[in-house]
C-alpha cells in the first residue's frame, strides 16, 4: 500500500490569504486524514530574496482606484465564504518575525495551531500589532502558553536559526510566498485559491492507495 501523501504548508500569519486558506486547509486536512506540516516562515524574506517585484506591485495597486476597489471586493467575498472576519490593519505591512519564531515555540508544545488561528484572528480580525510583545504575550495566555517563556522564545538565536531555515527552504524549493503547500515534497502549489486543486490531487492518491 502507498503511505498517506505528505502536505505540507509555508505560511506567514502576515497575509490575508494565507489566513483564508489556513481556515481551510485544517477541515480539508480532516476531511481527507492527510495531517498538515505546517512550515512557518517569514515571507518578506522570501520577497527579498526571489520575488522583490512584489513591492512595486503591491503600492501600484494600491494607488489604483479600480485595482484597490476590486481588491477589497474579492477579499471580503473570500472572507464572507470562510466565515472569517478580515479588514485592513493599520500597521501594514507588519513586522511578523516575533510571531513566528512563536509559531515554532507553540509547535514544540504541540499547540501551533491554535497560536497561528489567534495571531490571524488578532492581526486580520481585531487590527492588533502582532509586531508588539505585549499582544503576543496576550494571545500566548489565550491559547494556553506561558507568556514570559514564549516571548523570551521569540528571541533567542535558535528559534531565529529556525525560522530562516524554513524561509530558506521554501526559495531553495521554488516557492515565493505565502501560503505554499507541497504534496509529495515536489508537487507544489500557491496561493488560497489553489485549495481545490491540493484536495483533488490528494483524492487521486488517496484513490490510488486504497487500490494498491
Amino acid at each position: 500500500m502507498h503511505p498517506t501523501p505528505v502536505l505540507e504548508c509555508f505560511y506567514d500569519c502576515s497575509s490575508p490569504w494565507t489566513y483564508l486558506a489556513f481556515s481551510r486547509l485544517r477541515p480539508l486536512s480532516a476531511r481527507l486524514g492527510v495531517p498538515v506540516q505546517w512550515r512557518p516562515i517569514l515571507v518578506g524574506g522570501v520577497f527579498n530574496a526571489v520575488n522583490k517585484e512584489l513591492y512595486a506591485a503591491r503600492e501600484g495597486m494600491f494607488s489604483n482606484p479600480r485595482r484597490l476597489r476590486h481588491y477589497q471586493k474579492d477579499l471580503a467575498d473570500w472572507a464572507e465564504f470562510c466565515g472569517l472576519r478580515i479588514s485592513h490593519p493599520d500597521v501594514f505591512p507588519v513586522n511578523s518575525a516575533r510571531a513566528m519564531r512563536g509559531a515554532l515555540y507553540a509547535a514544540d508544545r504541540g499547540l501551533l495551531e491554535p497560536w497561528s488561528e489567534a495571531v490571524f484572528a488578532a492581526y486580520w480580525g481585531d487590527n492588533r500589532d502582532i509586531s508588539q510583545p505585549d499582544e503576543l504575550a496576550a494571545i500566548a495566555t489565550g491559547v494556553g502558553l506561558e507568556p514570559d517563556a514564549l516571548l523570551a522564545a521569540t528571541t533567542e538565536q535558535a528559534y531565529k536559526d529556525r525560522l530562516r531555515a524554513n524561509t530558506d527552504e521554501l526559495v531553495a524549493r521554488g516557492g515565493y510566498g505565502s501560503p505554499t503547500l507541497f504534496i509529495n515534497g515536489d508537487d507544489m502549489y500557491f496561493g488560497n485559491d489553489r485549495l481545490p486543486l491540493v484536495e483533488y490531487r490528494l483524492q487521486q492518491l488517496l484513490a490510488a492507495r486504497t487500490r494498491a
